[in-house]
This record gives structure tokens, sequence and C-alpha cells, in this order.
């Protein structure tokens, strides 16, 4: 079975505004666009997957996805993600992707061996009739989902979307597959991720090392320590 990633992603700007307590406009969209470079490097280099897609509508995104070897699915305007996803999926679906690996440009810790990790669930032999969903650390969301074909269940992200993705799989007479990946389970969107990001002190990730720089900055040397995380 041949799988294509796909990342939808948003402009950077203003982007993750619930973590407007900790950091300033301008630190959260340099993060915002670190982390979504991590997961595309760890894509693009993952030898398990034919290609990597990245869906938006914002020409800032676009040209970051080519510069790193990804192909872009142009939005002909911004919405939320759910709709950017079915956006794409209809445009992969239209080529003859056989199946994708959906990914969110906000898990900065994930590296090709999580992402071959994933794939390698997949069974041999496996058809058209396939589904696998990583969850996020808190159950709550679902923050990786391998479909096949690309349109197998409907989907819809944000709260408590791990519970209606398993609901939709289980409707389609489809066994529910899922597994465990502490690395793709932590997207950033709170400053309580943060602190979880920072638990992990031997990553090297571009946005790993910014956010602990940022944050040494606003809150000094001791980061995990200090109360505002």
């Amino acid at each position: 079975m041949k799988v294509s990633a796909l990342i939808p992603a948003k402009r950077f700007r203003n982007a993750k505004q619930r973590l407007g307590t900790l950091l300033p406009c301008g630190d959260r969209e340099a993060l915002a666009q670190a982390m979504f470079r991590d997961v595309l490097r760890a894509a693009v280099a993952a030898p398990g997957l034919t290609g990597t897609y990245v869906v938006t509508a914002d020409d800032e995104v676009a040209a970051t996805a080519a510069s790193l070897a990804a192909r872009v699915i142009r939005e002909p305007a911004e919405r939320g993600e759910t709709d950017a996803v079915n956006f794409a999926r209809d445009a992969l679906q239209k080529i003859g992707c056989e199946a994708v690996l959906i990914i969110p440009g906000d898990v900065p810790l994930v590296r090709s061996a999580d992402i071959d990790a994933v794939l390698a669930q997949v069974p041999a032999r496996a058809e058209s009739g396939f589904a696998l969903l990583v969850p996020s650390h808190d159950r709550m969301g679902t923050n990786a989902l391998l479909l096949a074909p690309p349109d197998i269940i409907k989907l819809r992200f944000g709260y408590d979307s791990f519970s209606f993705h398993s609901s939709q799989v289980s409707a389609r007479g489809l066994p529910l597959r899922f597994i465990e990946n502490e690395r793709i389970a932590l997207d950033i969107d709170e400053p309580k991720d943060l602190q979880r990001l920072l638990s992990f002190p031997d990553e090297s990730q571009e946005s790993v090392r910014l956010a602990k720089a940022m944050l040494a900055q606003y809150w000094g040397g001791n980061v995990r320590g200090s109360g505002g995380v």
C-alpha cells in the first residue's frame, strides 16, 4: 500500500493564540513556523511514505512547504482544519492516492522513525478499508490518522475528535486500530503543552530549541521550574 502524508497548515501570523499568556505574537508565529518545519522534515525523510503534501491557503506556508520538498494543495480560502483536510482528501483521490497519513503541523517531536512505526502497523497485504488512529496524550484529540482509501471515514477535528473518529471506524464495520506514540501525541496548543515539550530534554528539533530559548528569556534560566509554564 502506497501512503502519502497530508499536513494541514494555517497562516503563521496570529498562530497559537492560547499561548498568548506566555509568548507575544511574534514569538508564537516563529514557534508555529519552526514546528511546521520540524513536522515537514520528518515526513519528507520518512522512507515509508511515497510523498508529502501540505494543504493551505496561505502563500508563506506554501513557500515553506515547497522549500522543504513537499507538494502543495492550495485551498481557495482558509477554512477550518476539517474542511481543509476534506478538500485535500478529494484532491488526492483524484490523482489516485491509495492511502493517506494525516498529521498536524504542531507535533514538533515527531521523527521519521515515529512515522515509520505507524506505517509498520499496516498489514503486508492490506487492501482498501483500513484505518489507524494515533491519539493525543490526553486522548481527546487525534494526532495522526492513516486512512485507506483517504475518505474511508468522516473526519471532525477539534474537541474529543478521538472518540468521534473511533466511532466512525466502528460505524464502517472496521476493526478499531490505534497506536500510542508519545512524540506524535504531543501537540502544542496551551502553556502546559510547552512544559511537556521541555520534559523531552534530549530532543534537538528546531522548535524545541526555540521554545527553550523563548521561555528562558521570559521566565529566566530555570524554565521547567518557573511558575509561568
